[in-house]
């Protein structure tokens, strides 16, 4: 992504994925700070008041870190309910703070959000590819739908916990 051309909107940077595709990383007790979005099957309902609420307490507390060092990950625990992770530089009081630790692969998808079933499979089959079995899935929606939509692109990391 050539960021010259791409005029920023003040709210999610715009993201390069050369980065993420097609890593494999390793976290060791990775601070995050998690919160839990209530979903109709799989859709969000309350994401945005979760995402604000999160932020200002992340930033309230000093937590930030920085953009280069920012992730956020989501769990879809089931068609009701979805976990957001934070990645934060200390505790937040206030907010459950967790630890994850562990071996990931990444794939960089984009496309329309309703094609996540089908980065999921994509994703099972790249591990095994690798020789690798997936134990969690996470998402990680690197702009808001707004913002994808300024930017043209919408970017989806998908980190599929493997050890």
């Amino acid at each position: 992504m050539d960021n010259q051309t791409i005029k920023p909107t003040g709210c999610c940077a715009p993201f390069e994925p050369a980065p993420w595709t097609d890593q494999e990383i390793t976290w060791d007790n990775k601070l995050f700070a998690q919160g839990q979005v209530r979903c109709l099957f799989h859709i969000p309902l309350n994401m945005g008041q979760v995402m604000t609420r999160m932020c200002a307490k992340i930033k309230g507390a000093g937590a930030d870190v920085r953009p280069e060092d920012f992730v956020m990950l989501s769990e879809e625990n089931s068609p009701w309910r979805s976990v957001q992770y934070m990645s934060v530089g200390k505790e937040v009081p206030g907010l459950n703070n967790v630890r994850i630790s562990g071996t990931f692969l990444t794939k960089v998808f984009e496309g329309p959000y309703k094609d996540a079933g089908k980065w999921a499979k994509e994703m099972v089959e790249y591990a095994k590819g690798k020789g690798k079995e997936i134990k969690k899935l996470f998402f990680s929606y690197t702009t808001c739908p707004k913002c994808a939509k300024a930017y043209g692109k919408n970017y989806v990391v998908l980190f599929a916990q493997v050890d």
